[in-house]
């Protein structure tokens, strides 16, 4: 009885004649959702013992990732804005130290807005009993800043964006030194997550002409994007140009492939990674759907409303996490495994390179239209605009990094004035 008037339901709400046509939109959306995923990571590496550094660990993205390393063994140290004892973050850390049954998770203070801060943090972190890294994620630039809902100081914006970039390379430069001189065997990782908008600005990119803060939210985003990805790359030529890059590590050969050191000089191996369009990281901010002083109640309504298309045609952080995971475990060229028996050739990490759904992005960048002679100390591979492009990126965030860290200063002094004199008063 109870099948039967199921049966003369469903039959009510859609006849018989349209069973093809609603399969035929089933299977669509299903094929649309996973196209809209992405890829998958099929690769996977046991991460005991190793020690990762990452920014941006507290944005949905970031916990994402901390989950997922601290399940594989990982010892976790996420720079955190507000203070360790903050509430917020010492919930989230012993949530999941005791999901993960991981204790090595561990949050330290760093704001990325201000450059005391980094160099406070990296002074802490050099002057430890231990300094081991097996591993960066510079995840903070991947949630873009500003939005199509509301009203935003343009300027204010740019220079938060500015402000970001220019983190991301202190603390790069100013751990690079303890990277140097890890043993050759430790195979190092440099991961720089940008969003997913450097393509608007690829075709007219120039370091030395930014795009002025009246221009559109993705070509400024997309301009900050693309300076991180050359500039990696240029950091990757750095490296390589080392007189220690060319040491290759002493392996077992049956177990471990060693391959000629044109293909890999360094064992620190930097990359730029895009997740794609993430609910959480791009289109909420893009809506001001997140918490913060900018949050819009009507971004939060319309977040919601638009939940189902969202649901379908943009990725889950779990989802948007897999190019990190596939670029973290990923055999480099002379730590890939032999494959015995086949002459399959076995996918290792690219150095420099933009990776995005699992994948190496051949990204074409114009370069300088004015080019000096080759240096001859970092050979011009063509990659990513060239070395030509990759020094002026360079040379400019460390010109952008002393004004910085000047007004940071100068903000400080002016702080500590408005505060009053102290003044010693003797015991009575």
């Amino acid at each position: 009885m109870v099948l039967k008037v199921l049966a003369a339901a469903v039959n009510a709400m859609l006849p018989s004649r349209y069973y093809v046509h609603a399969l035929i939109s089933i299977l669509a959306i299903v094929v649309v959702r996973a196209f809209a995923q992405g890829r998958t990571t099929n690769r996977e590496r046991d991460m005991h013992a190793r020690v990762v550094l990452l920014t941006g660990g507290f944005t949905p993205l970031g916990l994402t990732l901390m989950q997922n390393l601290a399940q594989r063994g990982a010892h976790i140290i996420a720079l955190s804005p507000k203070p360790v004892q903050d509430p917020e973050v010492e919930i989230l850390i012993n949530l999941l130290r005791s999901t993960t049954k991981n204790d090595q998770i561990f949050a330290d203070e760093c704001d990325l807005t201000s450059a005391s801060s980094v160099r406070s943090f990296c002074s802490r972190f050099l002057t430890a009993k231990e300094t081991r890294l097996d591993a960066i994620i510079v995840a903070h630039e991947y949630q873009q800043l500003g939005s199509i809902i509301g009203r935003q100081d343009p300027a204010i914006l740019t220079q938060e964006r500015q402000n970001a970039s220019l983190a991301s390379f202190l603390i790069l430069t100013l751990l690079l030194p303890i990277l140097l001189v890890a043993p050759t065997e430790r195979d190092i990782r440099i991961i720089n997550v940008v969003n997913p908008f450097y393509a608007a600005a690829a075709p007219s990119y120039s370091p030395t002409s930014k795009p002025p803060p009246t221009s559109p939210l993705f070509h400024q985003e997309g301009w900050r994007a693309l300076q991180m990805v050359i500039f990696t790359r240029h950091l990757q030529r750095v490296l390589d140009a080392l007189p220690s890059g060319g040491q290759i590590p002493k392996t077992d050969d049956s177990t471990i492939h060693v391959v000629s050191d044109k293909v890999q000089k360094s064992n620190i191996v930097a990359v730029s990674v895009c997740p794609g369009l993430s609910r959480s990281d791009t289109i909420a901010p893009l809506l001001n759907a997140v918490r913060g002083r900018d949050q819009s109640t009507s971004g939060i309504v319309l977040y919601m409303l638009l939940q189902p298309f969202l649901r379908l045609l943009t990725k889950s952080t779990t989802s948007a996490m897999q190019s990190v995971l596939h670029v973290l475990f990923l055999p480099t060229p002379f730590k890939s495994n032999a494959r015995q028996g086949t002459d399959a050739p076995e996918e290792v990490l690219k150095a420099g390179a933009l990776y995005r759904e699992c994948a190496v992005v051949n990204l074409r960048i114009p370069s300088p239209v004015t080019a000096d002679a080759p240096d001859a100390q970092v050979p011009d591979d063509g990659e990513l605009g060239g070395v030509h492009l990759g020094q002026a990126v360079w040379e400019g965030l460390e010109g952008a990094l002393k004004e910085w860290e000047k007004a940071n200063s100068q903000g400080e002094e002016k702080a500590g004035c408005d505060d009053g004199p102290s003044v010693d008063t003797p015991n009575n």
